[in-house]
């Protein structure tokens, strides 16, 4: 694991006054970089020729670093381009699949904002479940095998995947018959069916929560909150439940988009006892815990519980749904505040106080 100190030294050698902030030019990049314009950076996108078309359309990007293939990012030479830009780089979900977890981890040396250590912790399921659960907050019910199933789950697999191959069962036969249709189709391969996290399959409204840990303030901030557009389920169920059943269709739960939404406003202390306990956890089990930008995926059940399914340790895809503000961001400072302008100002504040040492790694 690449040590804080190292990540420090290489920041001392920065030009505090020519600070750039990079992403990968996909996942969340348009506000990331907007963001970051809006608080006075200059930015870097990392993207390849003909991705880089909406970077170049909206003006967000100020440079480009070109890869023939978006796994390229890990390469020295990169890494090297950045540091020579006095760079430091904002993870998301597309920049930690391409770059690679392990590298991420042991290989990346440019100043990343956040803690590059919990970023394990939302990928692998047994330490993203180890850590809800022992945040207090309430999880479906797990299982460890296929042949364990007695209800209704949702089958999941490892890695950034945005839903992809995600499917419901109700039975063991039904578990293997459906997993061995999504092998023959290539979606699938024989480690992924060895490796499915099961899960209790649970019946709610979605509220995926975005928050903001600000270390410096040491404050938990509600940034916004989104809910998902998926496909083909968001499709199958538009069409009468007879003409489903003919078709034959097996629902599939491939994000396609993301729409703002507002949870009842007696909801809210939940919400926020759910940020402030994962942040209190995280803090003792993966110090030095969540920096920045974290999201619950949640479903509230018919009892208004809210039941958490998936966490992610970083900005999520679902903050592309406020990039002129939330209704919640707005009630901070009454003013339009995506979660990339928020990253930027975070960094900003560092900065100025020479308390960078608190927000990177």
């Amino acid at each position: 694991m690449i040590s804080k100190d190292e990540i420090l030294e290489i920041f001392d050698k920065y030009n505090k006054d020519e600070i750039t902030i990079a992403t990968l030019g996909s996942h969340t990049a348009l506000h990331i970089l907007k963001g970051a314009k809006l608080e006075g950076f200059s930015t870097v996108c990392i993207t390849m020729k003909g991705r880089d078309v909406p970077y170049k359309r909206f003006k967000v990007a100020d440079k480009f670093i070109y890869v023939d293939k978006f796994s390229d990012i890990k390469n020295e030479e990169i890494q090297e381009k950045l540091r020579k830009l006095n760079a430091i780089v904002v993870p998301h979900g597309s920049f930690i699949a391409y770059c690679g977890l392990d590298n991420v981890e042991n290989n990346f040396l440019v100043p990343m904002f956040g803690n590059r250590k919990i970023l394990r912790w939302e990928s692998e399921r047994g330490l993203e479940g180890k850590l809800l659960r022992e945040a207090g907050l309430r999880v479906p019910k797990k299982y460890e095998s296929p042949e364990d199933i007695d209800t209704t789950v949702i089958v999941k697999f490892p890695g950034a995947r945005g839903g992809r191959g995600y499917f419901i069962a109700s039975s063991t036969e039904e578990f293997y018959k459906k997993a061995e249709d999504l092998k023959k189709r290539g979606i699938l391969t024989d480690e992924d069916i060895a490796n499915a996290h099961i899960e209790e399959y649970v019946v709610g409204t979605n509220f995926c929560i975005h928050y903001f840990y600000s270390p410096l303030k040491d404050e938990v901030e509600l940034m916004g909150m989104d809910k998902r557009y998926e496909s083909n389920i968001d499709g199958l169920v538009r069409i009468p439940a007879k003409d489903q059943l003919e078709m034959n269709i097996n629902p599939s739960y491939v994000i396609t988009g993301n729409i703002p939404v507002v949870i009842r406003e007696s909801l809210l202390p939940q919400v926020f006892e759910m940020g402030d306990k994962l942040v209190a956890k995280a803090k003792e089990l993966v110090p030095p815990g969540m920096i920045g930008p974290f999201c619950l995926q949640s479903l509230c059940n018919e009892n208004l519980e809210l039941v958490v399914f998936e966490m992610s340790a970083r900005i999520d895809g679902g903050t592309n749904s406020f990039m002129n503000g939330s209704a919640y961001s707005f009630l901070y400072n009454g003013e339009p505040l995506s979660m990339g302008q928020r990253i930027a100002r975070e960094i900003k504040m560092a900065l100025q106080l020479d308390m960078v040492d608190k927000i990177i790694s």
